[in-house]
């Protein structure tokens, strides 16, 4: 069993005790079925750190729970959840199908830049948004996993067009207990990355012509999706400050809504609770055609989150309150996470709309092949996954901290970074002087690749939005090394003083 990561664990702030509040958040996880029995709980030292309690304030919950019959210690190996919940307790918004069959169970499971450059190189180029450490991936280790796994006579065939089981049973509790997310391997699609799963899931939900929201600036690669796709598109604008503006849904009459609710791109906003449960209650209520209406939820980097503890999933939150009767498509992928090479994405959708969105896949094909999701799904149930996870997630926090340092190390107060501090990349704004199009080409000149915030917009749309938005850039720093990014900022600052 793959060991428990604390994800979006929170404390509950009304109450005054720590150690109550602790002790009443794994509680919930627990009776919720978000943390499996026999899956390890976090180290007290590294939970402890997480949540800024003391150790022994953990350790004192943990011992609480231990003596209730929720979990168990084992000598050398931490604490492990041994209590289950009887079926006819289980709280009525948690799918039926979390409970495994004994099968289950056993399976080991642009108008300013017309397109970006697709030279390989100055895609992965220093500042190149969107693009994780490649240094850093555990090469060895998953090259071990793979040749072994790819002697596997039986692996070389066709693969199951829903994805390997194993895999799918790993994410199943990989993405409940980090991410709330309610997800029985039966209703989890692996996608050729999570391109493929956008196609799908707005092919399934829409025909050609009917309508759509996102944000605007938002994720270019969707918008490609929702053209070829035939999609009428509607726009919601970011504010730098308050995010995406959800008040429009009121008067938006489509059948779906595209959303980035995690970690806003490029934009690094977030929605709060409020904003969630508000797009839930428009997901619940029909079209005047009395058709019912999805929000897509792409969970971009909801991993990495340096400032604060992130929020659960918008698909765990409608769970909670409606079961199985809610519309949200979860998508999420590993080519931030671990490589962009592995090619492996996943969607969440509610049992009604499985087959449909296995008809689509099919129609347009991409499987990934089986030993890779086999690897996969080996080095989640090991722990190797979430290890990694925490490894990347110290390293982008120093890194993020080293980007905006050195923002204002050259510009001072003349630049501000409107992103939070999360993800892989950092998007800053100035006033006067080089417009972010200028700065982009003396920084291309300089074997520096960076994204303008205009990149992301709509084009027909352009001449609508904030004069700031002219000067706006997005600069990731992911496969940035913390001397790449002195280095980077630094001939940034000399394009300024050129000019």
């Amino acid at each position: 069993m793959q060991p428990i990561d604390i994800g979006d664990l929170r404390l509950d702030a009304s109450n005054t005790s720590k150690q109550s509040a602790l002790y009443l958040a794994v509680q919930d996880k627990i009776l919720n079925g978000l943390w499996p029995t026999n899956g390890r709980l976090p180290a007290t030292r590294l939970l402890a750190e997480e949540l800024r309690v003391s150790r022994n304030t953990v350790t004192a919950v943990y011992e609480q729970l231990k003596a209730e019959g929720y979990i168990e210690s084992r000598r050398g190996a931490g604490y492990f959840i041994q209590w289950a919940m009887p079926d006819q307790y289980l709280h009525t918004n948690i799918n039926s199908e979390r409970q495994r069959s004994p099968e289950t169970k056993c399976v080991v499971a642009d108008r300013e830049e017309k397109r970006p450059p697709f030279d390989a190189h100055v895609r992965n180029r220093p500042f190149a948004p969107g693009v994780p450490d490649l240094a850093q991936f555990p090469y060895k280790k998953w090259a071990r996993s793979l040749q072994c796994h790819f002697q596997r006579a039986h692996l070389g065939g066709q693969n199951d067009i829903q994805g390997n089981l194993a895999l799918r049973q790993a994410l199943s509790d990989y993405l409940s207990f980090s991410r709330s997310v309610d997800a029985s391997p039966q209703r989890i699609i692996i996608t050729v990355g999570a391109q493929q799963a956008l196609y799908i899931a707005i092919n399934a939900i829409l025909d050609a012509g009917e309508k759509v929201m996102m944000e605007n600036p938002g994720y270019a690669q969707m918008r490609k999706v929702l053209d070829r796709s035939n999609i009428d598109v509607s726009y919601m604008p970011v504010d730098a400050i308050t995010g995406a503006d959800i008040s429009l849904l009121d008067k938006f009459d489509g059948k779906a809504v595209y959303l980035t609710p995690s970690n806003q791109y490029p934009m690094g906003t977030s929605l709060n609770t409020n904003d969630r449960m508000r797009c839930i209650e428009w997901a619940t209520q029909k079209t005047q055609g009395e058709q019912a209406r999805w929000i897509i939820e792409d969970d971009y980097d909801s991993e990495f989150q340096f400032a604060n503890r992130p929020y659960p999933s918008l698909q765990g939150l409608a769970a909670k309150f409606q079961g199985e009767a809610a519309n949200v498509i979860y998508i999420g992928t590993f080519s931030k996470t671990l490589l962009p090479a592995i090619r492996v994405g996943y969607m969440v959708v509610p049992e009604s709309l499985v087959e449909k969105c296995l008809s689509v896949k099919d129609a347009i094909g991409g499987d990934t092949a089986m030993h890779i999701e086999e690897v996969l799904a080996e080095f989640i149930a090991e722990g190797d996954y979430l290890r990694h996870i925490r490894k990347m997630r110290t390293l982008y926090q120093e890194k993020q901290r080293v980007f905006v340092e050195a923002l204002h190390q050259h510009f001072g107060d003349e630049v501000e970074v409107i992103s939070q501090a999360a993800g892989l990349h950092v998007t800053f704004r100035w006033q006067g002087g080089l417009t972010a199009l200028e700065a982009k080409a003396l920084l291309e000149e300089k074997g520096v690749t960076i994204r303008t915030l205009l990149f992301y917009c709509d084009a027909d749309s352009v001449s609508d939005m904030p004069e700031w938005m002219q000067r706006t850039l997005v600069a990731g720093f992911g496969n940035s090394s913390l001397d790449d990014i002195r280095q980077g900022v630094k001939k940034l600052a000399e394009c300024f003083s050129c000019q």
